[in-house]
């Protein structure tokens, strides 16, 4: 379901019984905290019982809790501070081992992203940056990181790349003046999604670009103005966003277009060893 679940609940709160309308001003009141309980934990919060809970969420026209649960950890990943992401972690850690939860949450993650990936998709965008005129990335706040990746070794693979810079809205603008038909723009974007990332897909995809966005699902404001959508799962640790299998994917990435283009790789490593050689860059190890 793609509605708010916070207004989906005001909208029903006459149809509820009196159960249910403890269940739904909890949730209006603290859901930060209710989208990481269980129904069991819920339905001891407010006094009703778990199968009240679970029939809540049927009310609302979900498939059952769980799918309610994650509706709600959708909606928080953009609405909640630094603070209330720290409370929350806190909250659901507890005297749990912080490390095995965050490098189990992550690997899980990565599995989700694997199982669902469009792979017609993803070949489909790997054949299309390989024949691109010229290759834009962009990428905002935490996405920047996994943009500057991605740009770094395209660089290596391509002399057409051109890394967004997106300090501004204008200087956006200024960096895709010359887009147009033949060029891919990758947009790279998790919550909370930027504006000034999916205002530059729009104007790529308007003036004819080829739009590939790297984002966390079909929620996103960059799905549906994309030309093709790779998704990769991400959450929240604390106030930290998790992008392990962001960056898992476009290693992938990485990897299937150098297969692509192979030759000319090789050529660009023997052209730099040449020069670090002659200008001795680097030194090779003795023996």
């Amino acid at each position: 379901m793609n509605h708010d679940i916070l207004a989906l609940i005001q909208e029903n709160m006459h149809t509820f019984s009196k159960g249910q309308k403890r269940i739904a001003n909890f949730i209006l009141e603290s859901y930060d905290k209710a989208a990481f309980m269980t129904a069991s934990r819920l339905g001891k919060k407010v006094g009703v019982s778990e199968s009240t809970v679970v029939r809540f969420a049927a009310e609302l026209g979900y498939d059952g809790y769980p799918d309610m649960q994650k509706s709600l950890q959708k909606m928080i990943r953009n609405r909640l501070t630094s603070v209330q992401r720290i409370e929350v972690t806190n909250d659901r850690i507890g005297d749990q081992d912080l490390l095995a939860m965050v490098l189990q949450s992550d690997m899980e993650k990565i599995r989700l992203t694997l199982e669902e990936l469009d792979r017609a998709a993803f070949d489909k965008a790997v054949d299309t940056i390989v024949s691109a005129r010229k290759i834009y990335i962009i990428g905002v706040r935490s996405s920047a990181a996994i943009a500057t990746f991605l740009s770094f070794y395209f660089n290596l693979i391509f002399d057409n790349v051109v890394k967004v810079s997106a300090n501004t809205a204008s200087e956006v603008f200024e960096n895709l003046l010359r887009v147009g038909e033949g060029d891919v723009v990758i947009g790279v974007s998790f919550p909370r999604y930027s504006s000034r990332t999916v205002q530059a897909m729009s104007f790529a995809r308007d003036r004819k670009a080829t739009t590939i966005a790297i984002t966390d699902s079909e929620a996103s404001p960059l799905a549906p103005i994309c030309t093709y959508t790779l998704k990769a799962r991400s959450d929240m640790a604390s106030f930290v966003d998790s992008l392990v299998a962001p960056l898992s994917l476009v290693n992938a990435l990485l990897v299937a277009v150098s297969r692509k283009k192979n030759d000319d790789l090789a050529h660009t490593f023997e052209t730099l060893e040449g020069i670090w050689d002659e200008y001795g860059v680097y030194e090779k190890v003795q023996e």
